[in-house]
């Protein structure tokens, strides 16, 4: 009752004027943001925190951030799935099936579905932040670093569903992603590895500098090779601007299911959005019907992910709201933003400042509808992207990758890197390798090496503290079975195989 109660106080909050014009602002600038590659939820609410210390106070700060947040995981799907120019790192996988529904004509269906999924995820998680923050909080908590570890070997094992029915080469290019995310200063021992001396490779490869140039430019320099060969596609029809019935069928479960992946992975400080999106894709290809679909077009692939990421922007405000720990970087953005009004956050933040709280998770219900109804209708402008002549549009896709990857850190070795990786992402698209896996690795990679580091630290060298605590164990099995899975049925396949043929 205390807080359905809050609420009500909220909404009191967030229903004023001034309050609903910043989260409509936030909206508004977190869905342009998202379509922007390099520009994320956390860059921007950094440039803009000196000026709203002094235009607005900590609740309409929070408010606007709060939008700004949310409307970046909208946009974030936009470019993925028209240009397979990922916005986010998050919508990496959206691009796996968006991309390709988008070549068969089913655009606007795809966009559609990431708006609804958006809408639906984002509300399911500000309603779960409302009543289950403490007790999710509490069990987060109990987590250490083999708990950790594990959930990352479990993301890692869930590779091989990636791999479009190629494990090994999905393995090969999760690999790749591991190897790059060794280059840069050690987080352990501050040792410099693999930077040959150059500053601008001390803080490593940037995750969206990467995912630009495995998806963005390695779809321009593969489509250039095989122009002249292409046949006519499908990129002058849109199709449907809303989704079909079918459709609606095989989107809500993948709906639901993401949501409550992506809350529960976004409660944990430091796993973040792109792991939720990731192990959302996996368990969406283990459970579909149609798993040869996808890679090719399923719009579960669409679904889940978007799903995921968008929950996960929620449940990253819990450990911020509740125990002053930021679940993610623009959650630690925001939480600067509290300590620069001069308010403590922690435990007593919903005591000694209900109307920041109540008022920030109204807003987050009221931003949600306002993107809804923002995003929707905005559909068939998108769409005409694909209009666009290929002359034009890989220009274009080459110039938005470009200044998005130098505005990450204005530095132009990471335009370098872009192109670099952009090169080897096309050669290994020829030979048919998954480039999704890499990302992941490159994403993991040094937190699994940290808290694997951690783990064996505090154990003094002991091998069974990744075992020896039920909750860690039992995540490691199931990274087990889902990385055996594949290979018995293979097996169960080939004695079927045999035995008929014998019969």
């Amino acid at each position: 009752m205390d807080s359905f109660s809050g609420i009500l106080g909220g909404f009191a909050v967030a229903l004023q004027p001034e309050y609903l014009g910043l989260a409509l602002l936030g909206a508004l600038l977190g869905t342009a943001i998202g379509v922007l590659p390099g520009m994320g939820a956390s860059l921007t609410i950094s440039l803009l925190l000196p000026f709203t210390f002094k235009l607005v106070d900590p609740v309409g700060a929070l408010i606007l951030f709060g939008g700004i947040f949310y409307g970046a995981q909208y946009g974030g799907s936009t470019t993925s799935i028209l240009i397979n120019t990922p916005g986010e790192s998050s919508s990496v996988v959206t691009a796996i099936d968006g991309y390709r529904m988008a070549r068969k004509g089913r655009a606007g269906a795809a966009l559609a579905c990431a708006a609804i999924g958006s809408f639906y995820a984002g509300t399911i998680a500000t309603f779960l932040m409302m009543v289950l923050a403490q007790p999710l909080v509490n069990i987060a908590l109990d987590f250490g670093p083999s708990e950790y570890f594990a959930i990352m070997v479990l993301s890692l094992g869930s590779v091989t569903a990636l791999g479009s029915g190629h494990p090994m080469k999905a393995a090969f290019s999760t690999l790749l992603g591991l190897m790059m995310a060794t280059i840069g200063i050690d987080a352990t021992s501050g040792q410099l590895r693999f930077t040959f001396g150059e500053p601008s490779l001390f803080d490593g490869i940037d995750v969206v500098v990467c995912a630009i140039g495995l998806f963005a430019i390695s779809e321009v320099i593969f489509s250039l090779g095989n122009l002249r060969r292409q046949e006519p596609s499908g990129l002058m029809e849109t199709g449907k601007l809303f989704m079909t019935r079918e459709e609606w069928r095989r989107s809500f479960w993948p709906w639901t299911r993401g949501t409550v992946i992506g809350f529960i992975i976004g409660v944990l400080p430091g796993v973040g959005a792109t792991i939720a999106s990731f192990m959302s894709y996996g368990i969406e290809r283990k459970v579909s019907k149609h798993p040869e679909e996808f890679g090719k077009g399923a719009i579960e692939g669409v679904a889940g992910p978007e799903a995921a990421n968008n929950a996960s922007a929620g449940g990253a405000l819990v450990p911020l709201l509740t125990l002053g720990i930021p679940g993610s970087a623009t959650a630690a953005v925001m939480l600067s933003a509290l300590q620069g009004y001069g308010i403590v956050t922690g435990p007593l933040l919903l005591d000694k400042h209900p109307e920041i709280v109540w008022g920030l998770i109204a807003s987050l219900y009221i931003g949600n509808v306002m993107l809804l109804v923002l995003n929707l209708p905005l559909v068939g402008m998108w769409v005409k992207l694909l209009k666009v002549p290929e002359t034009i549009l890989y220009p274009i896709i080459i110039a938005i990758s470009t200044i998005g990857a130098y505005s990450l850190s204005r530095n132009v070795m990471d335009v370098y890197i872009m192109f670099g990786i952009g090169i080897v992402g096309a050669i290994l698209r020829a030979y048919a390798f998954p480039l999704a896996p890499i990302v992941l690795g490159l994403v993991l990679g040094g937190q699994l090496e940290t808290e694997f580091r951690r783990a064996l630290i505090g154990s003094r060298g002991d091998w069974w503290v990744f075992v020896d605590r039920p909750l860690a164990a039992s995540i490691l099995l199931c990274a087990v079975a889902v990385v055996l899975l594949p290979v018995v049925t293979r097996l169960r396949a080939f004695w079927r195989a045999r035995r008929a043929a014998l019969t």
